[in-house]
């Protein structure tokens, strides 16, 4: 009896030591490895073992991933399958969970730290903050490979003054400028991230009323990079939570008088 398992592992957003123990494991002992090379750090393929056949899936489309998958099956190999960031979001998943399901193999999935998480720790803040913004929400514009609902068009998440936290979309930022400004209002801060936690990484911040005369490099709108809208970013006039207040009880901490 055939145990071919692929593995779906989270690799991180870029710098290789990024990825977790469990998924540094799992490649280990694993005969193939398919990695997204045009997004993983090319060193997590160091973690693959001597003799593993080794695939960067960037120049592949899906019928021929399948044809990999049925490959390890026939030899009975376990297969990790390596992408960046965490595989929750916008990482083609779904499709490929489907497919593995018609053909009735097992399949598990690693997560890995997602690349607004990375962004976030270099900008040393948090995303919530009491009274000022609760909420985080991860979206795209429309694109070439897949379509945004209408019913979650940008400016219906704008309306809500949340976090807005935008992928694959920086070729398009003067659209989002365009598009958040009536609802944020000229002086809400903006962040753009390239290549985060890779060696070249970039960060520019600014304000909707100034980000487009800010940005100088040409590559950050042919390159993949996130884009973070919020009060939130800068704000330092906010009330404490009640969490560590003296009269405040909980489950591990009695108020005190």
């Amino acid at each position: 009896m055939k145990f071919t398992t692929v593995h779906f592992i989270g690799a991180g957003p870029g710098s290789y030591d990024l990825i977790t123990i469990r998924g540094i494991n799992i490649i280990n002992n694993c005969q193939v490895c398919l990695y997204t090379g045009s997004t993983v750090n090319p060193y997590i393929i160091n973690y693959c073992p001597q003799n593993a056949r080794i695939i960067n899936t960037a120049f592949l489309d899906l019928n021929e991933i399948k044809l990999e998958y049925k490959r390890a099956y026939y030899y009975n190999n376990n297969v990790a399958r390596i992408h960046s960031g965490d595989l929750s979001i916008y990482s083609t998943l779904a499709e490929q969970i489907r497919l593995l399901k018609n053909m009735n193999t097992y399949y598990t999935i690693t997560p890995g730290i997602p690349a607004f998480t990375a962004a976030t720790s270099l900008i040393k803040i948090e995303l919530t903050i009491p009274e000022i913004a609760q909420s985080i929400i991860l979206t795209r514009l429309s694109g070439r490979a897949s379509k945004v609902p209408f019913k979650e068009r940008l400016e219906y998440f704008a309306y809500t003054q949340s976090t807005l936290v935008i992928y694959l979309s920086i070729h398009r930022i003067e659209e989002v400028v365009k598009r958040v400004k009536p609802f944020y209002g000229d002086n809400c801060p903006i962040i753009l991230f390239y290549k985060v936690t890779w060696s070249d990484e970039k960060i520019i911040k600014g304000t909707l009323s100034d980000i487009l005369l800010r940005i100088k490099k040409i590559y950050l709108f042919k390159s993949s990079a996130l884009i973070f809208i919020s009060p939130a970013l800068i704000s330092n006039k906010f009330k404490n939570s009640y969490l560590y207040k003296i009269k405040y009880c909980r489950k591990f901490r009695s108020a005190k008088v």
